[in-house]
């Protein structure tokens, strides 16, 4: 059974989300305020997070930054229909997706569904096969290894979140070829779950970024405009 945090200062958000959840098999462990939540997390972290970004004492991007410090488990935004802003900073600090409020319940839970899978399957390998989704994966100075969820450039580990780990292994698999980005959604969501072309760059820039971090040459990831993006092996 996978515990899902829910952090939201609504509380009919709080008691109407987190019963669906559980009737849907989850754990639930509910907060009302971000600071609440971090206690809670720095004594055992749970494996979902779902926060809320206006919340007080401590809102859902500081919350989210503190995560990303020691954690990679996914996390989903609540997000006003206005918050386009958030949104996007939300996603380039480290959150996997995000769902507007008013939002659709049933939405949420294959969202949160599409997570877990993505997760376990890069972390687990229960049935003990080699695929070229577990196998170690090196593309010049790159090396993924699916199965510990660890990736390096020139020897420096770079830290990913799921969704950027399999955006980031779907274009390196095939070094030189084409992926649109449909094709990028296909990788990175579940076929129940829609998400506009913006939501692929946002992810795309933040990964960027972090290779960048390792290294401010990095270049690998071309963007192909009106088209979509290659991986160029090094």
């Amino acid at each position: 059974m996978s515990k899902i945090a829910l952090v939201d200062d609504d509380r009919n958000i709080l008691t109407s989300v987190s019963m669906t959840l559980e009737a849907e098999g989850f754990e639930v462990e509910t907060y009302n305020d971000g600071q609440a939540a971090l206690d809670a997390f720095n004594k055992k972290l749970p494996d979902m997070a779902v926060l809320d970004i206006k919340m007080p004492r401590m809102d859902g991007m500081d919350l989210l930054q503190r995560l990303r410090q020691k954690t990679q488990m996914p996390v989903i935004f609540l997000t006003s229909k206005d918050d386009e802003i958030d949104e996007v900073l939300g996603l380039r600090m480290g959150a996997d997706d995000y769902v507007k409020k008013p939002f659709s319940q049933r939405l949420l839970v294959e969202r949160i569904r599409a997570l877990l899978r993505r997760q376990e399957a890069i972390s687990s390998d229960a049935a003990g096969t080699s695929s070229p989704e577990t196998k170690v994966m090196e593309r010049g100075n790159l090396r993924m290894d699916p199965l510990r969820h660890a990736v390096s450039w020139k020897g420096r580990d770079v830290s990913l979140t799921v969704t950027e780990f399999l955006l980031l292994q779907a274009l390196a698999q095939r070094p030189g070829f084409v992926k649109s980005r449909d094709q990028l959604m296909d990788v990175a969501y579940d076929d129940q779950v829609y998400v506009d072309d913006r939501t692929i760059d946002s992810h795309i820039k933040r990964l960027r970024k972090k290779m960048r971090s390792a290294d401010p040459e990095f270049a690998a990831i071309e963007t192909l405009y009106g088209i979509g993006y290659r991986y160029n092996e090094e």
